[in-house]
């Protein structure tokens, strides 16, 4: 019984901090700064993808997994047009450029992870917007990492498997195993984020409930508002050629509540940590 009683004051804890840190609000904002950032940070992505084996097909099978409706396509067609104004690619000073635009979106994640552990920010600017700049760029290298699993992985496993006579089966799990593949990057990411972000010292293991959470969390947000765009809502019918942009940016809506909600969930059991020891 009283563990129920523990489980429930948890809950409606958490609750209470979703409400009075305004959640739902900052998620509106993680989602502008998202839309921001996300094709200053494909740019200087598909700029690295001529220096590795790697095309932009292989990306967008990636995150087609998670995607909704026809933002696919409509990031693509939007790409090929910035990239084909950029003649002799973007590896340049103008990739710094590209990478500061880029870390918009995970400068906002800093101050609502802040908020989550009630603290304030009082490190320089200039050390936050380079934490924000290299978290970027490691993000990059992981999604890198992500890319080159699955695409060397498949080639690897189906090796092995066909000096056993097991080719098509291994075929057929793969899609199970890229998936496998997808959520723990996923979760290595939101873990790194979770540690970093706050402006005091964290131990490893606190990050976890909130990144597990995440991963868990975004992943199946993202493929069912992705199956309801497309089984259900048409936002194109509704909103015209802007649709597209509507339905992204409900997307980044949903992925800004999840990291929020991850962050409040680490920042309360801190908290409660903290009143255990005092």
């Amino acid at each position: 019984m009283n563990k129920y009683k523990m489980s429930l004051n948890w809950f409606v804890a958490l609750f209470k901090r979703i409400v009075n840190h305004d959640v739902f609000g900052y998620s509106a904002q993680l989602a502008y700064f998202f839309l921001l950032s996300l094709f200053p940070l494909l740019i200087t992505l598909f700029s690295i993808l001529p220096l590795l084996p790697l095309k932009t097909e292989d990306v967008l099978y990636f995150v087609s997994d998670f995607a909704p409706g026809e933002t696919l396509s409509f990031i693509d067609s939007t790409l090929d047009t910035i990239m084909a104004s950029h003649s002799g690619g973007l590896l340049s000073f103008g990739i710094i450029a590209t990478l500061w635009a880029a870390s918009n979106g995970m400068n906002a994640i800093i101050k609502a992870v802040n908020r989550a552990y009630e603290i304030k920010e009082d490190r320089p600017f200039f050390i936050v917007r380079g934490l924000s700049v290299l978290l970027t760029i490691v993000m990059i290298i992981v999604f890198i990492i992500a890319l080159l699993l699955p695409v060397f992985g498949k080639h690897i496993g189906m090796y092995i498997f066909s000096k056993f006579g097991y080719t098509d089966q291994f075929i057929h799990s793969w899609n199970t195993l890229r998936f496998g593949v997808s959520s723990l990057i996923l979760f290595i990411v939101f873990s790194a984020v979770y540690f970093l972000t706050p402006n005091q010292r964290l131990k490893c293991a606190t990050v976890v409930p909130g990144a597990i959470f995440s991963t868990i969390g975004w992943i199946i947000a993202s493929i069912g508002f992705s199956y309801y765009v497309n089984n259900f809502g048409n936002y194109t019918f509704m909103y015209g050629s802007i649709g597209v942009i509507i339905v992204l940016m409900i997307w980044f809506y949903i992925t800004g509540a999840v990291i929020i909600i991850g962050g409040e969930i680490n920042g309360l059991n801190e908290k409660m940590r903290k009143n255990k020891c005092e």
